[in-house]
C-alpha cells in the first residue's frame, strides 16, 4: 500500500516519528514515536490545513509518498469502536492511550484510524517500533504547493 504526508523539507526523509514524539498528537503521548501518514493527498492537505492559522499559506513543504508492504501486519480502528469523545479538538488522553498501546504492543505494523477532520477518510499510523518498520520505504519526494485558497481569510 502507498501512503502519504506533508512534511517540511529538512525532515522529508525522516520516517522516525521524531516529531510525533516531540509535540505528541491525537493518536500519541509526548515521548511515544509515531509516524503519522494519511491514505491520499487529499487528507495530508486537510491535516495541514487544520493546524494552520487562516491567513498563512504553509511552504517550503515535500509530498512523500510511502510503501508500506501489504504483508505487515494491519490494525482497523472503526469509528464505532473508539470512545465517544475521540474526535475533540484538542484531542483527548483516551486516543492517546490506545495509540501508546498500539506502539508498545508492538503486535501492528499500522493502525488505521477515522480521520477526525473528513468523515469517511483513514489515517494509517506506522510503528517505527516495530520489527518490520525497516520494510517501509520512501519511494517518492516531490515539493508540494498548498492551494492559497484553503488559507484566506
Amino acid at each position: 500500500m502507498i501512503v502519504y504526508r506533508l512534511s517540511k523539507g529538512r525532515y522529508r526523509n525522516d520516517l522516525s516519528g521524531k516529531g510525533a514524539e516531540l509535540a505528541g498528537g491525537r493518536w500519541n503521548s509526548k515521548g511515544v514515536a509515531m509516524l503519522y501518514t494519511s491514505e491520499s493527498i487529499a487528507l495530508c492537505t486537510v491535516e495541514i490545513a487544520v493546524h494552520t492559522p487562516l491567513g498563512i499559506v504553509p511552504d517550503g513543504y515535500y509530498l512523500i509518498s510511502i510503501h508500506v508492504p501489504d504483508d505487515l501486519s494491519l490494525q482497523v480502528l472503526e469509528p464505532q469502536a473508539l470512545p465517544t469523545d475521540w474526535k475533540l479538538f484538542p484531542h483527548p488522553n483516551s486516543t492517546q492511550e490506545i495509540g501508546d498501546a498500539f506502539v508498545f504492543d508492538a503486535v501492528y505494523m499500522t493502525l488505521k484510524v477515522p480521520s477526525a477532520t473528513v468523515q469517511g477518510n483513514y489515517n494509517f499510523l506506522l510503528n517505527p517500533r516495530h520489527k518490520d518498520f525497516s520494510k517501509v520505504e520512501v519511494v517518492k519526494t516531490e515539493p508540494f504547493a498548498f492551494d492559497h485558497r484553503l488559507f484566506k481569510k
